[in-house]
């Protein structure tokens, strides 16, 4: 077994744990390491990996949520449907809608055409740049929406359409857009990001099993092993980043990120060009 590819994987998991929940976009940080660092591994696996490896960032907000996201509870020893529970399922899978279909028609042609470093640093730059109005425009203001239960379906729906952008264009930053789309509807930060971690979990493990039936079972022991390391460590990070920007967001805005965004998509798209 090739060692080197196992500390490869657990570093592509530290990066996944933490561009995963940030407004960063994953899939930027993830082409860039890829330039440095690149496990010996088959194109086919490498592909099924990048998407995979989100299954352990999404382990984490079933952990840390679970007690919003399961949706029975025990009363007089009887198993019951928790109030609100019904509303917060349908509201998250009408949000998944618009990029469940895309991803289903559309997966193949997307990772052909807009998989590529110009696409992923315009979509850096570009959110990174809305960002900054969105929050400025916002500044002093009371967000309309606090609960989830205030969320309507056409919000939701809303939402899921810039959630779209992002499945569409690489870079984007799956957190980012759902995220941008909240705080334009009205939607606190708190909530616009615990939105955005529960629409990660159908589409996050649809995603994977959608990769996985492409790609069949025929795993070596190998690949098995570079799947799982990157998984335990980019769940690991997971739990402590969402913790850190759930504390996080409480005092300060995102304006930082969007910074961030701008700069790595100039280094990025500079990067490219030059080598």
């Amino acid at each position: 077994m090739n060692l080197l590819n196992l500390f490869f994987s657990a570093l592509f998991g530290i990066v996944e744990g933490i561009t995963e929940w940030l407004p960063i976009s994953s899939t930027g940080h993830m082409i860039l390491l890829n330039e440095f660092i690149q496990m010996d591994v088959r194109k086919e696996f490498w592909d099924l990996f990048l998407v995979v490896i989100q299954l352990g960032a999404i382990l984490a907000v079933v952990l840390l949520y679970w007690g919003k996201l399961f949706p029975f509870t025990v009363k007089e020893k009887k198993l019951k449907v928790k109030d609100g529970a019904i509303s917060m399922w349908a509201k998250i899978l009408v949000a998944c809608i618009p990029a469940a279909v895309v991803g289903l028609l559309f997966d193949d042609l997307i990772d052909q055409y807009f998989y590529n470093y110009i696409t992923v640093s315009l979509a850096l730059i570009i959110f990174g740049i809305l960002y900054l109005i969105i929050e400025t425009k916002n500044k002093g203001k009371e967000a309309k929406i606090n609960e989830l239960s205030e969320l309507s379906y056409k919000n939701a729906l809303l939402i899921g359409l810039f959630q779209l952008i992002a499945a569409i264009f690489p870079g984007t930053s799956r957190s980012g857009a759902t995220i941008v789309g909240g705080l334009m509807l009205g939607l606190s930060r708190t909530l616009a990001a615990e939105f955005t971690f529960f629409l990660a979990v159908p589409v996050m493990f649809g995603a994977s099993l959608l990769k996985i039936l492409k790609f069949g079972l025929s795993f070596t022991a190998a690949e098995a092993a570079i799947l799982a390391v990157g998984l335990i460590v980019a769940f690991a990070v997971s739990v402590l980043v969402i913790k850190f920007l759930m504390g996080y967001i409480k005092k300060h805005d995102f304006k930082v990120f969007g910074w961030y965004r701008i700069v790595l998509g100039i280094l990025v798209l500079a990067y490219f060009l030059i080598f």
